[in-house]
């Protein structure tokens, strides 16, 4: 028993003919019956009767025609919806970020790939822990995770998007808030607001530190670099950030930020499964991100 051997028979019980049937698939009435013949010796029971004037489906072949026609009919859909799917007109893409990220580094591209991919849906987030990132995307529960590059993960494949500078985020009336640039030891007995506790980017920072031979002190933590850029900008501490894109230009406004050049910079991006599975719209969303992200605030 063959999808075609049902898809003829369906086919002969709507029309009640097996010569009709035969012109519209151009072929001859004799191949029409062997289809039928096949499904009869499969089944063991007649599923039509013959007539004066064609056939009709007997008990036996109503009941094959109703569950054909509906199987059918779901492959067909599904054959469909691959095929949107093969194209990335459709389907879904889950990803792992917070409202920083989107905001920052997605927020055009959003925009961008819902237009360009109107019947995708989108699905944000949030996971806990970069342990649950990665297990989430090992067992397929997510497509994509935007994350703080680090070392390698056993099954998970990483790809770097951006690198991002430090800054120092100061308010306007600070004294260091003049300086054109600033190096690492400068800030040696400078208490710092402190990043996410146990965070990528903290301990990239601290690494980065530790290479260029200094230790920041901390006297508050945040948890993320949005509230340590609104801290700042209040007054009410200093915050060494990554340079993430939407920042104020240094310079401007309540805000200043103070490149740190000593500190190697940042690297954030995607992790996955493996880029080779991913689907075509979560392929698409990846390199969406990629393609339509801001620039960084420029360094003065």
């Amino acid at each position: 028993m063959t999808l075609d051997d049902l898809r003829v028979f369906v086919a002969v019980c709507r029309a009640g003919s097996l010569s009709s049937v035969a012109r519209d698939l151009g072929c001859t009435q004799s191949a029409v019956s062997q289809h039928v013949k096949r499904l009869e010796r499969e089944t063991g029971v007649p599923l039509l009767e013959r007539q004066p004037r064609g056939v009709v489906p007997t008990q036996a072949g109503r009941i094959l025609e109703a569950a054909a026609a509906e199987g059918i009919s779901g492959l067909d859909l599904a054959v469909r919806q691959l095929r949107d799917l093969l194209d990335g007109h459709s389907g879904h893409v889950r990803v792992a970020t917070g409202a920083t990220t989107v905001r920052h580094f997605m927020s055009d591209a959003v925009v961008t790939f819902r237009r360009r991919h109107p019947k995708v849906n989108l699905e944000f987030r949030t996971v806990s822990s970069g342990r649950g990132t990665f297990d989430a995307l090992a067992d397929g529960t997510l497509d994509l995770a935007w994350i703080t590059l680090g070392p390698p993960v056993r099954g998970i494949e990483q790809r770097t998007v951006v690198e991002l500078p430090w800054v120092l985020a100061v308010p306007a009336d600070d004294p260091l808030a003049a300086r054109s640039r600033l190096a690492p030891a400068d800030l040696a007995d400078v208490p710092l607001i402190r990043l996410p506790p146990n965070s990528a980017s903290a301990a990239h920072l601290d690494a980065a530190c530790a290479e260029s031979g200094v230790r920041f002190a901390y006297d508050a933590s945040v948890a993320d670099w949005d509230t340590a850029l609104l801290l700042a900008e209040l007054g009410a501490g200093r915050a060494v950030v990554p340079a993430v894109p939407g920042l104020p230009v240094p310079g401007a406004g309540p805000l200043r930020l103070i490149p740190l050049p000593g500190l190697r910079p940042l690297p954030v991006g995607w992790a996955v499964r493996r880029w080779d599975a991913l689907s075509p719209p979560a392929r698409a969303f990846a390199n969406t991100v990629g393609g339509e992200r801001p620039a960084p605030a420029p360094a003065r």
